[in-house]
């Protein structure tokens, strides 16, 4: 064939294609929307989960909402729910901060059909179609290692978390696995700051008005490391007081780069976030057919659970941290 033949062919088929592309009907409707309800969207955690949520959907091409709490409250969060599932989305991903409480509504939903995915924190009596997210035990079990490394085996410590969470407890259990082969170190405090920093760093600042004798503080949530650490630093305790923290809150990392926290366990919202809509989109198309329909069959066709494991962030990786953090900043 002469090459202006050859050159021919292929533009022809080319345009042959694309008029066949453009017939076709869009794998995605005009009229799908998931949401995804957070625990508290004022923590630059759930920013970054966010960022993932909204980078998948403009791969897959879909309308998403982006809804929670501006401060920690199961309450306000489960009405926040129950308004997404009443306005009959194609899919919800959910934190519950109360497994218990957030059951019925969650079962109501599946019985609905509409696939809802725990992210992060989990509810598993529930019919949730999925979690997705760290494991927390083995986060916390991780976080109980690097103390007991720090302190050589022995040492007084303080928790902070929010008793009742289930992520939360879940750490903890890690954490007491953990200590349990180091019978040189206690835990003497269990400190409640509701998820909020100023509280952790009130009570931590309690602490030390008080002298109680403390060697290390483990921040089982993202507000307990950077709260614990403005308190230690304003007693001009920094770098005395061992610090594990959790997550990358910008503020954690800034503790980091300083000195007073000594390393952190973090996870991956932006991961959980962005595979839990895709997950999502595939249950409400039905993708995966294991089954006929996921509505009427026996199991979820998806995994049940989805780890995304954890990174551990310390004076000599930190910076590429906190470079990450701000490319997805931009992105919101």
């Amino acid at each position: 064939m002469k090459p202006w033949r050859a050159i021919s062919a292929f533009c022809a088929l080319c345009v042959a294609v694309s008029v066949l592309t453009s017939c076709q009907k869009s794998f995605h409707q005009q009229n799908e929307r998931y949401i995804f309800v957070a625990t508290n969207i004022s923590l630059p955690y759930w920013q970054e989960a966010q960022s993932g949520f909204m980078d998948a959907a403009r791969v897959l091409g879909v309308k998403t909402e982006f809804t929670g709490p501006a401060g920690y409250s199961p309450e306000d969060q489960l009405k926040m729910f129950q308004q997404a599932v009443a306005s009959r989305p194609s899919g919800i991903l959910v934190s519950p901060a109360r497994p218990e409480t957030f059951k019925d509504d969650i079962n109501l939903a599946i019985q609905q059909g509409i696939p809802v995915i725990c992210v992060d924190s989990d509810s598993p009596e529930s019919r949730r179609n999925l979690f997705i997210g760290t494991d927390n035990f083995r986060a916390g079990l991780e976080m109980g290692k690097r103390m007991a490394t720090i302190l050589r085996g022995r040492g007084l410590v303080a928790v902070i978390s929010i008793p009742g969470q289930f992520n939360l407890d879940e750490r903890y259990r890690g954490v007491l696995e953990a200590f349990g082969k180091f019978p040189g170190i206690q835990i003497t405090k269990m400190i409640d700051d509701n998820g909020d920093p100023r509280s952790a760093n009130d009570q931590v600042s309690a602490l030390v008005v008080r002298k109680e004798k403390l060697d290390g503080i483990l921040g089982l949530n993202a507000s307990g490391g950077p709260g614990a650490a403005e308190a230690l630093h304003r007693a001009g305790l920094s770098g005395k007081i061992s610090i594990v923290a959790m997550d990358k809150e910008p503020e954690t990392l800034d503790w980091i780069k300083r000195g007073v926290i000594a390393v952190a366990v973090a996870q991956k919202p932006y991961t959980m976030s962005f595979y839990g809509l895709k997950f999502l989109d595939d249950l409400h198309h039905n993708v995966v057919r294991e089954f006929r329909d996921w509505r009427t069959a026996p199991a979820s066709p998806l995994p049940t659970l989805v780890d995304t494991g954890t990174s551990t962030i310390d004076e000599q990786n930190v910076e590429v941290f906190v470079t990450a953090l701000a490319m997805q900043r931009k992105l919101l």
